[in-house]
């Protein structure tokens, strides 16, 4: 059986959870972890920034990334919040907390 074709999750799901996890990446790493282009993650970036999703502060020459709830996307979106769905803990450090991740411990981990 070959590579699968569709997943559970969308891009945008895996570039919100890798932030969240790990703020201080820079887009790049985060194309490399989630196996799309820098380009792609820019433009995911761009659009969670828009709808509230992700705040963008700048430390030195770098962003660091910190997830906000947003506005729901769909009827259904209430009823999971999005820490929930991402398969965060409510008290994460990594949410908006202290770097402290290594720029290459897995996106998995």
């Amino acid at each position: 059986m070959g590579e699968p074709t569709w997943g559970f999750l969308t891009n945008h799901a895996y570039v919100l959870r890798c932030l969240a996890l790990f703020p201080q990446l820079t887009l790049r790493e985060v194309a490399e972890r989630i196996e799309i282009t820098e380009r792609a993650v820019q433009r995911i970036v761009s659009e969670l920034e828009q709808e509230g999703y992700l705040a963008r502060e700048r430390v030195g020459r770098n962003n660091r990334y910190t997830l906000r709830e947003g506005r729901p996307r769909r009827a259904l979106d209430p009823t999971m919040p999005l820490k929930e769905l991402l398969g965060l803990a409510d008290d994460s450090p990594h949410i908006g907390g202290p770097a402290g991740i290594a720029r290459n411990q897995s996106f998995i981990d």
